[in-house]
């Protein structure tokens, strides 16, 4: 039985509540979409400046390299539980307080004088960023006119798709032009300003607070479970996989909290993280299709710059321009779509953006070594279309017939399943990558031998240019090299885009209304 915290008003149910409009609007508006920025941004704005960080600090680029794995670590574990702080503490409460906790921690990692306390810093502030995103989209939901819903959530899908695109521009440019803690110590401000006006905005808006059991086993197995989890993704390509007994150690810990995890929280009375949602047809279906859908366009975003760097010899800001693109059309696009979402069919916008997606990756796999930039940006532009047909339908069919009550427990599910499809993706796509681009090494290096005429008559014609025999060689082995990172590049394209066409299935398994409880309009 819950009962109303002690100290805590009895607040008004958040449907009695009437929508805000006008100004205040406005300010709650800007003021959650610049935190959610925040917050994403911070877990990209940091990759581009490892080098620097670790120079300065003393220490190695992979030990730098920390600084990326513990913030994600962190936030991975305490997504899930934000429907469980938010009952316990209040909506606004608790994001309020995360964000200037966060604020906090960015303010002392630029101070941090060691890689150690650096990397504890930006684990704190993973830790306590998590229930900042999901909060953000359960308080536009709750708090804008029925008909705007759509918008509110539109707004919020730009932020989280713009904010991972930006960073790494963002934290060289900052990096190259003043110094690496101005990364941490923008979030001051902005932090300070967008919990002011959030808790001023929505004052007396709380949502009701229940006093429930902690659930220590729960959040034990938890904490254990999706810890090890994070570490087996982050470090795995690293450390060979399971040749490691350290790999191979905290994957079966993290398969066996896990499977005790799902099922203590399915059996006890009041779970830290409420499965029980994934029984709602629509929330089931709705993420696996975010899941699968966030793996693969994350994968393809961590490999177009790989790519581009590796393979054809862009530079790092020829590379971010080359990227940047497919936040143009997604920027404009994703507030039409929100406006009108109530008349739209919701499955039918899904599908054109796992069209576009599966498409775009099509014609990325069919480029080759002459490609040039002005090729690679066309269908990375095209591809912004996809972006904004994709986040905002799909966290509407997610959100369907969640009562109000549930919806930060659901957001905050929901985007922990998001967070992880991307760990996922960045390991598994590189490792899958690298192996077979090993593979075609292996292939291609079988018909250079002496034996062969057509490479005697390579290695005769470098001969000619004045090149030793090891010399030409060598110069042999890197056109293999690049040529097998090639091919590998075109197969995760491939493979990419079949997933994104395979997804149009699970989205027409979704059933109609879309927009019931969390009110987000239509869609049929």
């Amino acid at each position: 039985m819950s009962e109303v915290a002690k100290g805590a008003p009895a607040a008004a149910p958040p449907e009695a509540l009437p929508p805000l409009h006008g100004a205040k609007l406005a300010l709650m508006t800007v003021a959650l979409a610049v935190s959610t920025f925040m917050e994403v941004l911070d877990t990209t704005i940091v990759n581009v400046s490892v080098p620097h960080i670790a120079g300065d600090l003393g220490a190695s680029a992979s030990q730098g390299t920390w600084t990326i794995s513990s913030y994600g670590l962190a936030a991975a574990i305490v997504v899930p539980l934000t429907g469980w702080l938010a009952r316990r503490f209040g909506e606004v409460r608790c994001f309020v307080i995360s964000v200037w906790l966060f604020t906090l921690m960015s303010a002392l990692c630029g101070m941090a004088d060691s890689l150690h306390s650096l990397v504890f810093f930006r684990f704190m502030q993973g830790l306590v960023s998590g229930p900042m995103v999901p909060l953000s989209q359960a308080l536009m939901l709750k708090n804008y006119p029925p008909e705007k819903k759509g918008l509110a959530l539109a707004l919020w899908a730009m932020t989280v798709i713009v904010a991972p695109i930006f960073g790494p521009m963002l934290g060289g440019w900052i990096t190259d032009n003043y110094h690496w803690p101005w990364i941490f110590y923008i979030n001051v401000p902005v932090g300070i300003l967008a919990g002011w006006l959030v808790m001023s905005g929505l004052k007396g808006r709380e949502s009701k607070i229940t006093k429930q059991p902690i659930d220590t086993i729960g959040l034990i197995l938890l904490f254990v479970g999706v810890g090890s989890l994070q570490l087996v993704l982050d470090n795995g390509n690293d450390m060979d996989w399971f040749s490691s007994p350290t790999i191979l150690t905290l994957a079966v810990v993290a398969a066996v909290a896990l499977t005790f995890l799902i099922i203590w929280e399915l059996t006890d009375e009041h779970p830290a993280v409420d499965l029980s949602l994934l029984k709602e047809h629509n929330f089931r279906y709705g993420v696996i299709v975010l899941s699968l859908g966030m793996f693969c366009f994350f994968g393809s975003t961590v490999l177009f710059p790989l790519w581009l760097q590796t393979v054809l010899g862009f530079t790092a800001t020829w590379s971010g321009l080359a990227t940047a693109p497919v936040g143009v059309l997604a920027f404009f696009l994703s507030p039409i779509i929100g406006k009108n979402i109530q008349k739209l069919n919701l499955r039918w916008i899904a599908t054109i953006s796992f069209a576009v997606f599966g498409a775009t990756m099509f014609w990325y796999a069919s480029f080759n070594l002459d490609t040039a930039f002005d090729q690679v940006i066309i269908p990375r532009l095209i591809q912004g279309i996809g972006v904004a047909c994709f986040f905002i339908p799909v966290n509407q069919i997610i959100l369907s017939g969640i009562p109000p009550e549930k919806l930060a427990a659901a957001s905050g599910l929901s985007n922990f399943f998001r967070t992880i499809s991307g760990s996922f993706a960045t390991a598994i796509i590189v490792f899958m990558w690298d192996h077979r681009a090993s593979f075609h090494h292996a292939r291609l290096v079988e018909h250079v031998n002496a034996a062969n005429p057509a490479s005697a008559d390579y290695v005769s014609k470098l001969q000619g240019l004045g090149l030793s025999e090891a010399a030409s060689y060598s110069r042999i082995e890197a056109v293999i090299n690049q040529q097998a990172f090639q091919l590998a590049t075109s197969e995760m394209f491939w493979a990419t885009g079949i997933i994104f066409f395979m997804l149009i299935f699970f989205v027409w398994r979704t059933r109609p209304p879309f927009g019931a409880a969390a009110g987000a309009g239509g869609g049929h």
